[in-house]
Parts: C-alpha cells; sequence; structure tokens
C-alpha cells in the first residue's frame, strides 16, 4: 500500500492527527485541501505533505478522507468528483446515504468515529464500512487509521452513534475525572503545580497497571481497597452517589444527542 495517494478535504485537527500518523509510518504520499491559508501553509512546513486551496482531479486509486464539520460537508463536496477513490469520512453523524448523496451516489465509503488521542497514536477508531464494500477496501482503512491507534470494526451503523459515547467523546470523561481529581488535592492543600501532577500521575500509574496486569478493573479496585480501610471509605461515597450510574446517564445522554445531531443533517 506504499506510495498510495491520500487526499484530505479539510485540515482541521481530526485530519492533522491522522496525517501526521500516515507521515510517520512513511510511503504515502499526502495531500491536504484546505481553504484557510495560515493553515495550509502550516500543514505543508510542520508535516510536509502537499497542500491546495481546492482537491486535484481524483482516480480509482486514491483515498479522500473528508475531514470537514458535519454541517459543513454538503457544501464542501458539491465540487468533489470522487472517480472511484475510497472515501473514509471521519464526520459524526453523517450515514452513508446522506454522504453518498453529497457524493454523486458513490457507495465506495467507510464511516470512522476516531478520538483526540490519535494525534499522538492512542485513539481508538470505531469503523463502519458500507454494505458490498471489499475487504480488500476494508484493509485499506483499517491499515490507514491504524496510524492513529486502535481499531473497531462495527457491524451496524447505528453503533458509531454508541462509539462516540464511549471512546469517541471518552477522553472528555477521562480529562473531567483528572480535573475532579486535581480539584480534592489542592483541597487538601497541595499546590496547583503539585495538585496537577499527582493527578495525572495517579491515572498514568493506573491505567499502565491495568494493562500490565489484564486483571478486571473490579479486581484491581479490590486490591486496593482493604475491609474497613481508608480506600474503602471513599468508595463507599463514589457508591452512595452512585457515581458509575452518572457515568452512564452521561453516556446514554452523548449517544442521544449523535443520533439527534444526525437527524438534523439527514434532512438537510
Amino acid at each position: 500500500m506504499g506510495n498510495m495517494n491520500i487526499y484530505f478535504l479539510g485540515g482541521g485537527n481530526m485530519a492533522e492527527a491522522i496525517a501526521g500518523g500516515l507521515v510517520k509510518q512513511g510511503g504515502y504520499r499526502i495531500h491536504i485541501a484546505n481553504r484557510g491559508i495560515e493553515k495550509r501553509e502550516r500543514l505543508a512546513r510542520e508535516l510536509g505533505v502537499q497542500v491546495s486551496e481546492k482537491l486535484p482531479a481524483l482516480n480509482a486509486e486514491d483515498v479522500l478522507v473528508l475531514a470537514v464539520k458535519p454541517q459543513d460537508m454538503k457544501a464542501a463536496c458539491e465540487n468533489v468528483a470522487t472517480n472511484g477513490a475510497l472515501v473514509l469520512s471521519v464526520a459524526a453523524g453523517l450515514s452513508v446515504d446522506t454522504l453518498s448523496r453529497y457524493l454523486g451516489g458513490t457507495r465506495r465509503i467507510v464511516r470512522v468515529m476516531p478520538n483526540t488521542p490519535s494525534k499522538i497514536g492512542l485513539g481508538v477508531s470505531g469503523m463502519y464500512a458500507a454494505e458490498g464494500l471489499s475487504e480488500s477496501d476494508k484493509q485499506i482503512a483499517e491499515v490507514l487509521m491504524q496510524s492513529a491507534g486502535m481499531v473497531v470494526w462495527l457491524a451496524k451503523e447505528d453503533e458509531m452513534h454508541s462509539i462516540t459515547g464511549i471512546s469517541g467523546s471518552g477522553s472528555a470523561y477521562v480529562f473531567y475525572l483528572m480535573g475532579a481529581l486535581e480539584k480534592a488535592a489542592k483541597q487538601q492543600g497541595f499546590s496547583d503545580e503539585q495538585a496537577k501532577r499527582l493527578s495525572l500521575a495517579t491515572f498514568k500509574g493506573a491505567v499502565a497497571l491495568a494493562e500490565q496486569s489484564g486483571e478486571a478493573f473490579a479486581v484491581l479496585q479490590q486490591n486496593v481497597t482493604s475491609k474497613g480501610g481508608t480506600t474503602a471509605e471513599a468508595i463507599r461515597v463514589f457508591d452512595e452517589k452512585d457515581i458509575p450510574e452518572s457515568i452512564a446517564q452521561g453516556v446514554a445522554a452523548c449517544v442521544a444527542r449523535s443520533k439527534e445531531i444526525g437527524k438534523m443533517l439527514e434532512s438537510q
């Protein structure tokens, strides 16, 4: 798959993250089309990729990554002729049917829901292939997205909403919890700098231990929680507040909002 042409329509954060991963991997010819000249020049300078204001002509051997905002997608696709290219869309909420309508009827489409740790190659990408897409096209899409981290294939398009609520938005939940632990540390008298470092190191260490041990999260938690001890008191309060239920409700609200946005976009 080396020497394949990868074209990006839009040069936002996610395009930059994916393109950056591909540049590190090497072996691809990458071209980013972006309206703003400053962003174009920065991407050319920092990533060493080709840039232009508009997409050049595509052909069937190329890959086109749609990375403009969902609400701007229709207008952005108006002058795009895919000419049989494989299309990857990272736009949340836009169904294969809608994307196909915007792109003159092509069904050679893979939808991708990445997340922001993709920037450092530690992302999660939920992926859904349009019905009838070839195995070789799926493989191309998978290899490209593996440059940004882990890939999860979804059997039903509706599951794109579900994965948005888990990994798509999930890094924000983790930052929220990190902020909460940092705030608690300040309340216990630690300086701003110490509080931030303590929260960061605690999360980092816990994730690394969970990865290395392979134990269930509940078991790892119990290993720290001796009966009648200090940790048990904290967990008791969290249980009383039903924090797991709050998190589940938050995820459900995120998924519902994803569906709502999808419906709004469908009607355009």
